[in-house]
């Protein structure tokens, strides 16, 4: 049997000559794959030649299939289902998939997030299972490598090559001290938060954040009594002590009762905070986490909406 050169066969000719074999008329065959009609004969003209065959023959009743047509219409019929398949997108319901997803997130982010978070996956999606992992230096090719779903970010955070984000919630810094600190009850101003001693919080680095160039920006610097990868050990060192520290006004709204603290509005020119999740664009085709980023997105500002309230 000769072997045929796919390279030089002309595939778009396949639909038409299905199209043609089936209904054994030129004209409804044309109208159905889009072609003008001699567009269409043009093409079963082409078909003869390549398949070196009459395809269909013109009879008083009408276009009759020969032998080879008759050979052919089940199996092209078949392959261009086959071929149809591979470009039709699954059925997707989050309700039946199973799957783990890891997601790079700070203390302060799964207290607020993980909860309700997963709450609506048991509801929506029971079958998918959440890891939190820690923040490095390689977040950008873990998740290339596919052991890196997710990490949240602020707007501010540079963003390497290949790296996609999305808004998901606004908050706010406030400045966190213990109820009863000799600053709580009066009114505030740089200088008074630059000679506060503080606590810092360092996911990847020494403390150092762009709060401390706002600060040099005015002249004044402060001290950073500690240093901690936590959100929650700050908010406790800050209630024993008579340290002060910044960070999100939704977490330290939710953990003021618990720990006995008092928010203020920070002596700083911009306060804003913008939170993002962050994912490869080698994901963006995966529909179960792009669903994932919505309910993120929709569960992250309703807690953030709820901490952003009051002062």
């Amino acid at each position: 049997m000769r072997e045929v050169n796919l390279a030089g066969v002309d595939l778009n000719l396949l639909p038409p000559l299905e199209a043609l074999l089936r209904l054994r008329n030129v004209t409804h065959a044309a109208a159905e794959v889009g072609l003008s009609q001699p567009a269409m004969s043009r093409a079963l003209a082409r078909l003869r030649h390549l398949l070196d065959d009459p395809l269909l023959v013109r009879t008083g009743a009408g276009f009759v299939l020969t032998p080879r047509s008759q050979q052919l219409r089940p199996a092209l019929a078949a392959a261009l289902g086959d071929v149809r398949g591979l470009f039709r997108q699954p059925d997707f319901d989050p309700a039946g998939e199973r799957r783990m997803f890891r997601i790079a997130c700070s203390d302060s982010q799964a207290i607020l997030i993980l909860p309700a978070l997963m709450a609506r996956l048991a509801r929506e999606a029971p079958g998918i299972d959440l890891r939190q992992v820690s923040y490095s230096t390689d977040m950008v090719q873990r998740m290339e490598a596919g052991t890196l779903d997710l990490a949240f970010a602020l707007s501010t955070t540079p963003l390497p090559p290949g790296a996609r984000s999305e808004v998901v919630a606004h908050d706010r810094l406030a400045l966190i001290m213990r109820r009863g600190h000799p600053l709580a009850e009066r009114p505030l101003t740089i200088a008074d938060y630059a000679a506060a001693d503080h606590a810092s919080i360092a996911i990847l680095g020494d403390g150092q954040s762009e709060l401390d160039a706002t600060l040099a920006a005015s002249g004044v610097s402060r001290r950073i009594a500690m240093v901690t990868p936590h959100f929650a050990a700050a908010l406790a060192t800050v209630a024993a002590t008579d340290l002060v520290t910044t960070l999100s006004h939704a977490f330290a709204s939710r953990m003021a009762d618990a720990f006995g603290l008092v928010l203020r509005e920070p002596p700083l020119p911009e306060t804003a905070m913008t939170v993002t999740i962050v994912w490869s664009h080698l994901r963006s085709g995966d529909r179960l986490l792009t669903w994932l980023r919505s309910l993120i997105r929709d569960v992250s500002a309703e807690v953030h909406s709820e901490g952003g309230a009051g002062a």
